[in-house]
Formats: C-alpha cells, structure tokens, sequence
C-alpha cells in the first residue's frame, strides 16, 4: 500500500548572503501524522517552515501538497494551500479582542454589509469551548497571558480549515494541564486526517505525541525515524553529531553563609508570606505551575515590581531596592523569562548587549573606556563560548541558545553575588542546555548563590540543592536534594500533597 503523503519538500535551498541555511533539504509528511521536526538551534527548523509558510522563497527546490507542486510566494499562498503555522513568537494584534484577532482579515459580515460581531463571538466561543479555553473571547488580548495567548494562537490557526498544521514550540508557555489539553486537541485534529509538524526541543513531548522524528543539522537533512523505535541517545546523536554525556553538570557545595533572604514578602493579590533563604553555592530552584507567581516574586525582589509589605535582607542587612538598577548596584542580576522582549535589544550588536547592563563599570568620570568593554565583550564571548561572526554581529542572527549566553553574559558582567534565572533554558536546544548548566554548576561551584526559576521538573530536579514549589503565590512545599521528584513537586504545586 502506497503512504499517504500529504507534503513533499525536495531539494530545498536557502541563502541568508554568506549563509546557507537550507542545503538541499528533503522532508516528507504523512497526512494524519504528528512528524517532529528536530534539531540544534540555527539547525535551520524555522528556516524551513518559513519556506512551507510563504514567508521566504528557496534557491532551490519544489513543494508539493497532496501530490501537486506549489509554489509559496507568500503567506496567502499557504493558507490557501490548507497550512496553518504557529510561530514561537506570538503574533496576536494586542490591542484587538480575541474573536477579533481569530477572524482578523476575513471578518464575517451581515446582510447590510458590516461586521457580524454577535456571530464571530459565537464561532470563537465555540471553537475556544472546544480546545477548553475558558475564556471571554470579548477580552483584549493584551489582558491575556501569555500561556491564553499560545492558545488563542492554536484556535486562529485551526478556524482556517487546515490540513496541514505547523506547531513551533508550542507548549514553552503552557503550564502541565495546558499542556495535556494541547496533546488532546492534536489527538482530535489527527483523527480528523490533519497532518502537525511538531518543533519541540522537550524530549519528552516527542515520545508523548509524535509518530515520526526528522534530524536536521546545519542545514542539512540528517535522517527520519520513527519515533516508538527510537531514544533520546539516538536523538541527540543525531542532532549534535557526537553522543552528549554529563547534560547535567551539578557539583554539590552548598556553603552555610546566607547570600538572602526574604521575609513575609507581600503583592496584594499576586503572592503572599513568601519565605525563604539562599547561600553561597547554593541553587535554589522555584516549581509551580505557570501563572503561580514564581516570576512576580523575583521581580519584586529585583526591584522591578512594588511589594506591599515584608522584608529582604542582602548578607544579613535589610535593603529595598526601588529599581533594577539598585539592585545591579548591590549585586543582585536576573535572567528575565523572554529573552528577546525583556533581556535583549535585538536590533544592536552582541557586544552592546553583553556590557549594556555594566556600562557604569568601564567608565572614569564622564569617559567610557572602550578598552575595558572590549575586554570584557571577549572575556564572555570566550567564557561562554557564544558563537558568533564578531562582537559587532546582530544580536538577532544568532541562535537561540547563544542568545541566552548573551543575555547570561550581560549580567555576569556587573559581578553579581546572586544571580536569579527566570527560565533560563526556554526554547534552546539539548546541545546549548548542556552548555549553560555546565556554566550554571560552575557558578555556584566559585560561591555565586543562585535562584532557578524554571517550568522543566527534570531541570529543577537534576540541577537544584533545594526547591520551592509556588501555588497561587504561596510557597506550598520546600524540598531537599534528596526529597525531590516529579510526583511529590507536583503535588504540592496544584494543592494535592499530604500532610
């Protein structure tokens, strides 16, 4: 019996000037098959799909859907075609509702001719109720989070009729049951013959949802298999070209002297009596679920959010910070959740972001030394192994993973006694995650204390001396190294634990 393919790309090509993204790419997918796409970040993965999407036009190569050849000059060209893409970066108008940004476009109209405002809400309620979207579609998105935004995303791309559905990291924002009703709502779309590209770098989303894998590396087809026939070595093998041991660098060290600690820490309505202590070379991790308010809570403590009442100390003396920049001053750095909204500028160079956080370092009076920058842009270019053309590169053109060094850099740069990381390996790829927890250990093994907010279980897990788990802005349960799993960590993170 002959597959049932529903997309041929053969021989695709793509140049970015020097650079070859795309080299003679082939990929196929069956129609009502979940295929994960997978490789390192700048594998050339987003390339690709841009490609499908009509977002860029190959070199070289063709397209064919259900056997005909297409050509895709352009993202109607797709849609008409029966793809839908979801990109890692939301898309969403903000200012718009959520029925308006779903029928943005292509709005419904009476038989005077104006907008059928009563009907769109009731399709978009429909199709929301159906992926189990609570939510009230009359809402401006910007009122939304972000994990309601991935999702509102995932309903705009289904209300189009799709054949062919293009999923881009789709559950880096979702919280565990998010997730599950993702995985259930693919379930659904693949029993009715819709075929989903899946861009994943979480291994265990893959062997969870996926039929097949396709490898990618440098541009360059690696090879497909099936993923109940494979495993993560194999994988990974595949993607960095060499078997990866120690992905979890973790010398435990902890030292007795107390970096900080927070006392009754109050934002009415978002957290409350947060209590807890940090040490030199100690990592504290912070579980929870999305939304629980882990990020809010080191916000206040970096001095970006008010607190209503409680206490900080830094090495034993209260402080309050009222800004980030007095807390830079004081030695407190954080890793912020999105890297390219709150961590980067992404239209300057590598090295105006690596210094851009410590400028008030190489200065002498008025003056800033270029000479102590460049110093110090090198030192973390090395450090780091960021990989990169030159210091003078957009800080855009790199990949996933050496833009988090960036970011990492920038504030290793103002000398920190604490450092807070705040997701701090979302959508990067097996390879740099190795990378940055052998930096992450190295850290803490020199004395830095370290707070490790993250959504990844096997992260907190494999890197934390102790963790905090957060539910509704309470801190439910603290657990030692040796007190830690998955089963225990979640049930105190959705209220479930036993006295």
């Amino acid at each position: 019996m002959k597959e049932d393919i529903i997309l041929k790309m053969k021989g695709i090509s793509k140049s970015f000037g020097a650079t070859k993204a795309l080299d003679n790419l082939d990929f196929e997918l069956r129609r009502g098959e979940v295929h994960a796409l997978l490789g390192e970040n700048g594998a050339g993965k987003s390339t690709l799909i841009k490609v499908l999407g009509g977002v860029h036009q190959p070199e070289e190569g063709v397209i064919f859907i259900d056997g005909q050849e297409r050509k895709m000059q352009s993202i109607q060209d797709a849609q008409e075609a029966g793809i839908g893409i979801i990109h890692q970066e939301i898309v969403l108008v903000p200012y718009l509702t959520v029925t308006e940004n779903i029928f943005l476009g292509r709005e419904i109209l009476s038989p005077l001719h104006m907008k059928d405002k009563k009907e769109m809400n009731r399709l978009a309620e429909e199709m929301t109720r159906n992926l189990g979207l609570n939510i009230d579609v009359t809402t401006k998105v910007r009122n939304l989070s972000i994990a309601q935004q991935q999702l509102v995303e995932i309903v705009k791309a289904i209300s189009f009729n799709i054949k062919l559905l293009v999923m881009d990291e789709p559950t880096s924002s979702l919280s565990d049951e998010e997730v599950k009703r993702l995985f259930l709502m693919m379930d659904r779309l693949k029993r009715d013959n819709v075929s989903i590209i899946y861009i994943s770098h979480r291994m265990e989303e893959l062997f969870a949802v996926t039929d097949r894998v396709t490898v990618m590396r440098d541009g360059t087809y690696v090879g497909t298999v099936e993923t109940k026939e494979t495993n993560t070595d194999e994988l990974v093998k595949m993607m960095v070209g060499r078997n990866l041991v120690n992905y979890y660098t973790r010398d435990y060290n902890m030292k007795e002297k107390e970096v900080l600690r927070v006392e009754n820490l109050t934002q009415d309505g978002i957290f409350e009596n947060v209590n807890f202590k940090v040490h030199e070379g100690e990592i504290l991790g912070f579980s929870g679920l999305v939304g629980a308010g882990r990020s809010e809570i080191m916000q206040a403590i970096f001095g970006n959010e008010k607190y209503d009442s409680g206490k900080i100390f830094l090495h034993g003396k209260e402080v309050h910070f009222k800004s980030s920049q007095e807390a830079i001053k004081n030695g407190v750095a954080m890793v912020p959740e999105d890297r390219k909204k709150q961590g980067l500028t992404l239209i300057n160079s590598v090295g105006y972001n690596l210094t851009l956080a410590s400028l008030d370092l190489y200065k002498t009076g008025m003056l800033l030394s270029e000479g102590k920058r460049l110093e110090v842009i090198r030192k973390y270019i090395e450090d780091l192994n960021i990989k990169t053309s030159s210091i003078d590169s957009l800080v855009s053109s790199l990949s996933g993973g050496n833009q988090q060094k960036v970011v990492l850099g920038k504030w290793l740069s103002t000398n920190p006694k604490i450092l807070i990381l705040d997701e701090p390996t979302r959508g990067v790829d097996v390879g740099a995650k190795a990378e940055i927890y052998g930096i992450i250990n190295q850290l803490a093994q020199q004395g830095m204390a370290i707070i490790m907010v993250s959504s990844e279980l096997p992260e907190i897990i494999n890197m934390c001396d102790n963790v905090c788990i957060v539910k509704e802005g309470k801190i439910t349960g603290y657990l030692k190294k040796e007190d830690m799993n998955q089963e225990v960590i979640m049930s105190y993170a959705t209220g479930g634990q036993k006295e």
